[in-house]
C-alpha cells in the first residue's frame, strides 16, 4: 500500500467512523424530544466500549485464517493471540503502519454495526443494561462473524462464509463487499430479537409516536450518505484502488433511486412525500447497496436502489400487522434492506448472477451466508437479552418511560425552553 492509497484508507475510517454520530442524529431525530439523550448516548456508548473491546480482543477474533493462533480455523480466532494488539504495533513500528490501518478501520464497522440495534428499544432501555448486552452480543457474534465473511490470507478467503462456494465445490462464492451480511443482517436480526424481548413501547399503535426534530433526522441521514463513500469505498486502499470509481458511482446511484421509490410509495400509500420518508429511503439504499457496490453494473444498482425503497417503505409496515415494536425500523431497513442487497447479486451480480452469468451457484451462496448469519445473531441477541432482562432489567419501569428516559436514566434533557432558562 503506497502513501496515497493509505491516506485514502485512514480518511476511510474518519468517515465511516462519523457515520456513527450520523446514526445518532438520525435515529435522536425519530424518537421522542423526552428520548433524544438516551437514542444518542447508545451510539456514544457504542463507540466507546466497541472501540476498545476491538483493540483489546476483536480483531483478533475475527482473524480466522487456517494456521496457529485460532481457535477453529476459518470459525474462530484467538481473542488472546495479540492482546491490546501489542505484536502488530511493534511489527509496525518504522513502516506506514498499514496493518493497524486496517484494524482501525475495522473498529468502526463493529462500532455501527452495534449502534443499528438500538433503534428497535428506542425509548425504553436501561443503558447500563445496553452496555452489558453490547459487550456480549459483539463479542460472541459480531467479531466471529465478521471474521467468517471477510477473514483472508495471501491465498484468499478463509472464514466460511467468505470461502462458502469452495467449501460447497460451487463455482462462485459469497459476494459480500462491505458488510450486507456482517454489518445489516447481523444487526437487523439482533433488533428484531431484542424488540421481542422488551416488548411495546406504552401506547403503542400506529401514528401515536412523531419524529421530534425532522431536521435532526435529514442531518443524520446526510452525515450517513456522506460516510458510506468511506464505508463502501475503503476497503479498495487494499487493492490499489480497483473499483472505487465504480463503487462511488453505485453508492450514489442506489441511494438516489432508493429516494424515488420510498416517496413514491408514500404518496401512493398516504397521499403525501415526506422528508422523513426520503431519508428513510436513503439509508435502505445504502444498506442495500453495501454489498454490492463492487459486482453490479451501474444501471443494475440504479434497480437495486429502486427495489430496496419500495419494499423497505412497505416492510417498515409490518410491526403494526405482526405486533412487534421495532421502534425505528431497524428490521424494516436494516434487516429487509441487508437481504434485498445479499440476494440480488444472486440474480443480477456482474459475470456470476442467475440472470448474467448462466447459473444459480451465486444465488445458492448468497442465500445460505445471509440466512445463517440471521438466524446466528437473532437465536443469540433473543438468548443474550432474555437473560439480562430476567436478571438486572433490560427495560425501563412503565413510570420511567411515560417521565421519560433521558431524565430517569441521564438526568439530562434534550432541550432547555426559552421559559425554562430563567
Amino acid at each position: 500500500m503506497d502513501s496515497g492509497n493509505l491516506a485514502w484508507y485512514i480518511t476511510a475510517t474518519a468517515l465511516v467512523l462519523f457515520m456513527t454520530p450520523g446514526v445518532a442524529f438520525f435515529y435522536g431525530g425519530l424518537v421522542k424530544a423526552k428520548s433524544v439523550v438516551s437514542m444518542m448516548m447508545m451510539s456514544f456508548g457504542a463507540i466507546a466500549l466497541i472501540g476498545v473491546l476491538w483493540i483489546l480482543y476483536g480483531f483478533n477474533m475475527g482473524t480466522v485464517s487456517p494456521g496457529e493462533g485460532n481457535l477453529i480455523p476459518g470459525v474462530l480466532g484467538n481473542p488472546f493471540s495479540d492482546f491490546g494488539l501489542t505484536k502488530l504495533a511493534e511489527g509496525s513500528l518504522g513502516t506506514q503502519g498499514d496493518g493497524l490501518a486496517g484494524v482501525a478501520y475495522g473498529a468502526t464497522f463493529a462500532i455501527i454495526t452495534v449502534a443499528l440495534i438500538s433503534g428497535a428499544i428506542a425509548d425504553r432501555a436501561k443503558f447500563g443494561a445496553w452496555m452489558i448486552f453490547a459487550a456480549i452480543w459483539a463479542t460472541i457474534v459480531y467479531f466471529p462473524v465478521a471474521g467468517w465473511v471477510w477473514g483472508f490470507n495471501d491465498e484468499g478467503m478463509t472464514g466460511w462464509i467468505g470461502n462458502l462456494g469452495g467449501l460447497l465445490g460451487l463455482s462462485t462464492t459469497t459476494i459480500d463487499y462491505a458488510g450486507g451480511t456482517a454489518v445489516h443482517i447481523n444487526a437487523g436480526a439482533a433488533a428484531l430479537a431484542l424488540a421481542l424481548v422488551l416488548g411495546k413501547r406504552i401506547g403503542f399503535q400506529k401514528g401515536i409516536q412523531k419524529p421530534h426534530n425532522v431536521p435532526l433526522v435529514l442531518l443524520g441521514a446526510a452525515i450517513l450518505w456522506f460516510g458510506w463513500f468511506g464505508f463502501n469505498g475503503g476497503a479498495a486502499a487494499t487493492v490499489g484502488m480497483d473499483g472505487l470509481g465504480l463503487i462511488t458511482i453505485n453508492t450514489l446511484g442506489a441511494t438516489a433511486a432508493a429516494i424515488l421509490g420510498w416517496v413514491i410509495i408514500e404518496k401512493v400509500k398516504d397521499g403525501k412525500a415526506t422528508s422523513v420518508g426520503a431519508a428513510s429511503g436513503a439509508v435502505a439504499g445504502l444498506v442495500a447497496i453495501t454489498p454490492a457496490c463492487y459486482a453490479l453494473a451501474p444501471g443494475w444498482a440504479l434497480l437495486l436502489g429502486l427495489v430496496a425503497g419500495v419494499v423497505c417503505a412497505l416492510a417498515v409496515e409490518l410491526k403494526w400487522k405482526l405486533g412487534f415494536d421495532d421502534s425505528l425500523d431497524v428490521v424494516g431497513i436494516h434487516l429487509v434492506g441487508g437481504l434485498i442487497g445479499t440476494l440480488y447479486l444472486g440474480f443480477f451480480a456482474t459475470g456470476t448472477g442467475l440472470f448474467l452469468g448462466g447459473n444459480a451457484d451465486q444465488l445458492i451462496v448468497q442465500f445460505l451466508s445471509a440466512g445463517a448469519v440471521l438466524l446466528y445473531s437473532f437465536a443469540v441477541a433473543w438468548v443474550l437479552g432474555t437473560i439480562i432482562e430476567k436478571t438486572i432489567g433490560f427495560r425501563v419501569t412503565n413510570e420511567d418511560e411515560i417521565a421519560g428516559v433521558d431524565t430517569v436514566v441521564h438526568g439530562e434533557e434534550g432541550y432547555k425552553l426559552a421559559d425554562q432558562i430563567a
